[in-house]
């Protein structure tokens, strides 16, 4: 079995590890050295997205983005109690909170709504 570790280069190893571990990630310490954080979730996956239907982002670009099936009111009272500003959007398949990490990368944590994604589908 793979393992999907998608690479995040940073200017402070350090202050991105804390924003991740805050996002809710686990940090690895025996994985990890001074220039190099491993941080875990529960599953990893990888998504292929059609660029031209994607409102504005070029072919080739990568966006990190994590999926929970907690809801996003609770993802967003407990980010702001850890002092991370973010923004709440509805999105074409549910919702997404968006933060940005300490390099000014913005982060996606998406609840994706069943029944959107199912009428979607329909749709093609």
């Amino acid at each position: 079995m793979l393992t999907v570790v998608p690479i995040r280069y940073v200017a402070d190893v350090e202050a991105s590890r804390r924003f991740y571990e805050g996002l809710g990630l686990e940090y690895r310490a025996e994985a990890s050295v001074p220039v190099w954080a491993h941080l875990e979730a529960s599953a990893g996956a990888v998504g292929v997205h059609d660029a031209s239907v994607s409102k504005g982002r070029a072919p080739g670009t990568v966006e990190l983005a994590f999926s929970t099936d907690e809801r996003l009111e609770d993802v967003s009272v407990r980010l702001a109690a850890r002092g991370y500003e973010h923004t709440l959007f509805d999105e074409d398949f549910g919702r997404s909170i968006r933060v940005t990490d300490p390099d000014g990368i913005v982060v996606q944590i998406q609840e994706l709504d069943p029944e959107v994604m199912r009428h979607s589908q329909s749709q093609l």
